[in-house]
């Protein structure tokens, strides 16, 4: 297949963000900027049902969005309006969103960061896979409103690939080419 070409006549300029409703929006941007590093690029307060029609949803909200490298985590209140789940991690078998993630050094290198601000660290869900020091390590953290991040070691940098390299890798793959 060839996806250079595919991909330069999509219509999508390219990722913008991730929305995360949250029941405090101060404590959560704390969390995501004192474990995970984001810069706040603005704060909007949407008081007039400005955005309603996209929302699918008439009341005030809070938006902050925060920026992390190429990362983009947009967290929304809604002020007057009240939210539904209890809080608690959703199933991974649950359609939709399941989770966040990100590449560390140590698996358990921001386990105290999260505890501190308020998540949760799921030690129950610490998996190695491979041995010795090239062993990947996969673990499961909570942000504070019980969205599951997912911390990754082990594995290696995609950020820069291209639709090119893609297309190279793919081909190398392919035992018919």
């Amino acid at each position: 297949m060839q996806w250079c070409g595919l991909l330069s006549r999509m219509p999508l300029q390219g990722f913008s963000h991730v929305g995360i409703c949250v029941s405090d929006l101060d404590r959560s941007v704390r969390f995501y900027r004192e474990v995970f590093g984001f810069a706040q690029l603005y704060a909007l307060d949407f008081s007039a049902d400005e955005v309603a029609a996209t929302m699918e949803q008439s009341g005030a909200f809070k938006s902050a969005m925060l920026l992390r490298s190429d990362v983009r985590v947009e967290l929304l209140q809604w002020v007057d309006v009240p939210t539904t789940g209890t809080g608690e991690r959703k199933s991974m078998t649950a359609l939709g969103f399941t989770h966040l993630s990100f590449r560390v050094e140590g698996i358990h290198d921001l386990s105290e960061l999260v505890r501190t601000h308020g998540g949760a660290v799921l030690e129950h869900t610490l998996t190695t896979l491979g041995e010795g020091p090239g062993a990947t390590q996969l673990l499961y953290l909570l942000d504070p409103d019980g969205t599951r991040i997912e911390v990754m070691s082990g594995v290696p940098d995609l950020s820069g690939l291209t639709p090119a390299d893609v297309e190279a890798l793919t081909a190398s793959a392919d035992p018919a080419s």
